[in-house]
């Protein structure tokens, strides 16, 4: 075993040390280690989905580094859950209306793609984490409460009945203790997820008594008559399939809190936990799959690469970040920059690197030329939709550059002009310069008339410092970039003026200039 692993302190080594510390009995008795993830499929799947098996695998990775136990990733879909509003962000959403109350496997798909609308969802989930290559067992709830595989588990928590309804009921306001039941009968007449009180509880039958107007119901809690509200399926799901380790977003903690309370009542230890922090939208509003804010999985791969989008994944887990999509680029840019660190540096450095999580140990190695900051910049300043144009300002840097060996360049190219196509330019805003900015960037042009080809990007950033220190005092020499960026760019930020120099070409960035300060 390779000590480097053990004393790793990146979160995800970290995670699976403790998960073999405190369930190595378990673990080894099962042959096994069993990661969960849940999905619940009342919306279009989401970044958030996505970002909770991305990091649980990247655990996963971790753990088999430090153990020769097998492992089993679950990606379980809630899809038994009765509809309880109409999505705002889908296309014949009125399709749904005669249909509230059902299990999302009972409804119509909207899209007309699937047999229902949670088939549907789920299939949109599987297609993704299939195109990220992710190893997984989907399994859905309909499938297991139908089949019979949970009823063993049901049965126990019908025995439990009132030690489950003691734990629960604390945590409930008044009126919704009056008509709380763990089991949610399905109604034979309507197909409908029935939330209604429990009169009767018939243990040695595996049965329970509801009412509905007045009328007294039997039904077996067994054979997918029944599923469990859900603080209680989720500790049943423990219980029934001996999960070792789920992390879970920071608004579920008092949930998961009180399902370990329930999984430990039914006779098993709960699994070890891990909450991560909530993406926000650029309001700082919670992503919600119902409400279609923040972005979709599909927008970050319309504008940068799998990679970025693990990478971003990986960072800070437990910290909130806002997630939409003027956060693209940073994330491409840091994602390249712990990329071409990787390869200089020893092992331990390695397994604290963030790419080390992303590519399981072997990231792709290439010289990273060029930031997407830059490329972006490029685009917008020729307004290219041609990948051809953006390879002859890159070759200005590098005449010999032979763009086959440059298969990350290559991607971020075709990125760089879609995310600037719909994100970038419609939002530029040029304004014209005051007496002191255009005598700034008259000195810009000039100097650029008479660069010195041979100039590094450093060397041509340190010449534009200087003009800015003719015009501005030394505190205020943002404010000689910032104008840069507003007049030439027509953007709030921008590149580092040496780069995009060197790559755009003196002559192409003197003409930019002068067609912005006539």
């Amino acid at each position: 075993m390779n000590n480097d692993y053990l004393n790793s302190k990146s979160w995800p080594f970290v995670e699976a040390k403790n998960l073999l510390k405190k369930r190595k009995k378990q673990i080894e008795d099962k042959g096994y280690a069993l990661f969960q993830t849940g999905y619940g499929p009342s919306g279009l799947p989401h970044i958030g989905t996505f970002g909770e098996v991305c990091r649980t695998t990247m655990v996963i990775q971790a753990f088999q580094k430090i153990s020769k136990i097998p492992t089993k990733l679950f990606t379980f879909s809630d899809d038994l859950d009765g509809l309880r509003k109409i999505p705002e962000n889908i296309t014949n959403s009125e399709i749904l209306k005669n249909h509230l109350g059902k299990p999302l496997t009972s409804i119509p798909d909207p899209f007309n793609k699937f047999s229902s609308y949670g088939e549907h969802n789920n299939e949109m989930l599987k297609k993704f984490l299939d195109d990220f290559k992710f190893k997984y067992d989907f399994k859905s709830s309909t499938s297991l409460y139908q089949k019979g595989e949970f009823d063993k588990s049901l049965l126990k928590v019908l025995e439990n009945y009132e030690k489950v309804m003691d734990l629960i009921l604390p945590t409930l306001g008044p009126e919704r203790r009056k008509t709380y039941s763990p089991f949610l009968p399905i109604c034979n007449t309507t197909g409908k997820v029935l939330e209604v009180p429990i009169v009767e509880v018939l243990k040695d039958k595996g049965e329970i008594v509801y009412e509905v107007d007045g009328k007294k119901i039997k039904t077996q809690v067994t054979k997918g008559k029944c599923k469990l509200q859900w603080k209680v399926d989720w500790a049943m799901r423990w219980y029934a399939l001996n999960v070792d380790f789920e992390m879970y977003g920071k608004d579920l903690i008092p949930s998961a809190e009180l399902s370990s309370k329930i999984c430990k009542l039914l006779g098993a230890q709960p699994p070890n936990g891990f909450f991560y922090e909530l993406f926000l939208d650029d309001k700082g509003e919670k992503i919600s799959k119902s409400k279609g804010n923040g972005i979709l999985i599909e927008d970050w791969l319309k504008y940068a690469s799998h990679e970025s989008l693990a990478f971003y994944m990986y960072q800070n887990p437990q910290r909130a970040k806002k997630l939409y999509p003027e956060a693209i680029p940073k994330a491409v840019d840091e994602y390249l920059n712990f990329l071409e660190k990787f390869i200089d540096q020893d092992t331990k450095e390695k397994l604290g690197n963030p790419v080390w999580h992303v590519h399981n140990g072997k990231p792709p190695v290439e010289k990273i030329i060029i930031s997407f900051a830059v490329l972006l910049n490029l685009v917008s300043a020729s307004n290219a939709e041609d990948q051809d144009i953006i390879w002859k300002f890159i070759k200005n840097y590098n005449t010999k550059l032979n763009k086959d060996e440059f298969p990350i360049l290559k991607t971020l190219i075709g990125k760089a002009i879609v995310y600037y196509k719909d994100i970038v330019k419609p939002k530029k805003i040029y304004r014209k310069p005051n007496e002191t900015e255009r005598n700034a960037l008259n000195d810009l042009v000039s100097l650029l008339s008479s660069l010195d080809e041979k100039l590094t990007p450093s060397e041509i950033q340190t010449e534009v410092f200087t003009i800015g220190k003719k015009y501005y005092p030394k505190e205020k020499l943002r404010d000689w970039f910032k104008a840069i960026y507003e007049i030439v760019f027509g953007d709030q930020q921008g590149p580092r003026m040496g780069s995009f120099i060197k790559f755009y070409g003196t002559k192409e960035t003197k003409e930019l200039i002068e067609s912005k300060i006539k």
